[in-house]
């Protein structure tokens, strides 16, 4: 019998989650292990050989450590939850004309939600990742998630979605340690191929990180659809063809295959007239946002003004904003310009350390 229960550790094959699981059991933990197969490459169109989180070398690593540990290890397949609701909301968005946020949606609704279904079947208390974030127990009974020890790793950002009960029930073992730290450790283990392993900053489900060929790959004569819509600038003149108004992004710059004699940004795409609107820097500069689909973390509710960072990106800095919950949605008021405010990506507000929640921006 073990002295803290038994807990099931999302093991993708790489070195955060394989350290992860090992520090727990050395802790004292009964540890299963479960690698989720998400995504099934081939049916993608990716060109290139099979990597990731779900490649077969990932699975199999993440057994062989378990294996080594002496540790269950289990394989669940969750394709069709996966692609039914990340992948179909990805394609979806797009055609939408805004930006997904798809490892927000894969953590709130697919991964906690699968890896605590089969933590009940094994009979197991807790649930572990290996994220870079903290989880603390406060006073008013709410579990906060805070910022990682490693700035540069943090990755508090992608779970402002989880929800209070799942928290409860959540460890991130490494919200203390650097990166360099994990991969020291991984090192003393004796597991030297691990701790050299490079980690991909990609969408797992898009092959060679080019979404717009995983567009077309999967939606039927795409291209045909949606090429040759117009290029316009912000006071509606028409300065050329584009390909389609889902291969852009708000703020790209890169790519556009139009020069008008000065650096240009896609500032607003309009899917309804298939228009891409071009601007200058300037014209990307906002100082409000309006965030929807709130998942609130700290406080149960913000219905008077806070002072709050905001960060509208994942490698964004933030930005000092006041903020105040009204109804369904958030209000928020930048104390200076942001730019690049994409629609369908998250925002998330922190106070210091902690997240105090997060949603989608409009």
């Amino acid at each position: 019998m073990s002295k803290h229960g038994r807990i099931l550790v999302a093991m993708s094959g790489g070195v955060d989650s394989s350290v992860a699981a090992v520090m727990l059991h050395e802790q004292g933990y009964e540890v299963i292990g479960l690698t989720m197969k998400t995504w099934d490459y081939a049916s993608s169109g990716g060109s290139s050989k099979e990597t990731g989180c779900c490649s077969l070398d990932s699975i199999n690593d993440a057994r062989a450590l378990a294996v080594g540990y002496g540790f269950p290890h289990y394989i669940l397949d969750i394709r069709s939850e996966f692609g039914d609701f990340v992948i179909d909301n990805f394609v979806d968005e797009y055609l939408a004309g805004r930006t997904p946020n798809p490892c927000v949606l894969c953590n709130t609704h697919i991964k906690w939600e699968a890896l605590l279904k089969r933590a009940d079947k094994l009979d197991c208390e807790f649930i572990a990742t290996g994220h870079y974030a903290n989880i603390r127990l406060q006073d008013s009974g709410r579990y906060v998630i805070s910022k990682g020890k490693d700035e540069n790793k943090d990755q508090s950002y992608v779970l402002w979605g989880v929800s209070q009960k799942n928290l409860a029930r959540t460890k991130f073992p490494l919200g203390s340690y650097s990166k360099p730290e994990i991969r020291q450790l991984a090192m003393d283990m004796g597991q030297i191929e691990l701790a050299g392993k490079s980690e991909s900053y990609e969408i797992c489900f898009v092959p060679d990180n080019d979404y717009r060929a995983f567009l077309r790959h999967k939606v039927e004569d795409l291209e045909q659809r949606v090429a040759g819509g117009n290029f316009v600038l912000t006071d509606g003149t028409i300065v050329g063809k584009h390909q389609g108004y889902p291969f852009y992004t708000i703020g790209q710059r890169k790519g556009l295959g139009i020069a008008l004699g000065q650096p240009m940004f896609v500032t607003n795409i309009d899917p309804v007239t298939n228009t891409v609107v071009l601007g200058t820097a300037d014209a990307l500069e906002r100082k409000q946002a309006w965030v929807k689909n709130l998942n609130l973390i700290k406080y149960e509710s913000i219905n008077e003004p806070i002072e709050a960072v905001t960060k509208i990106r994942y490698k964004d800095a933030g930005t000092q904003s006041t903020i105040l919950q009204m109804g369904e949605h958030m209000k928020v008021d930048f104390h200076h310009n942001v730019s690049g405010i994409a629609p369908g990506q998250s925002a998330v507000f922190y106070e210091g350390n902690d997240l105090l929640g997060g949603g989608f921006l409009m």
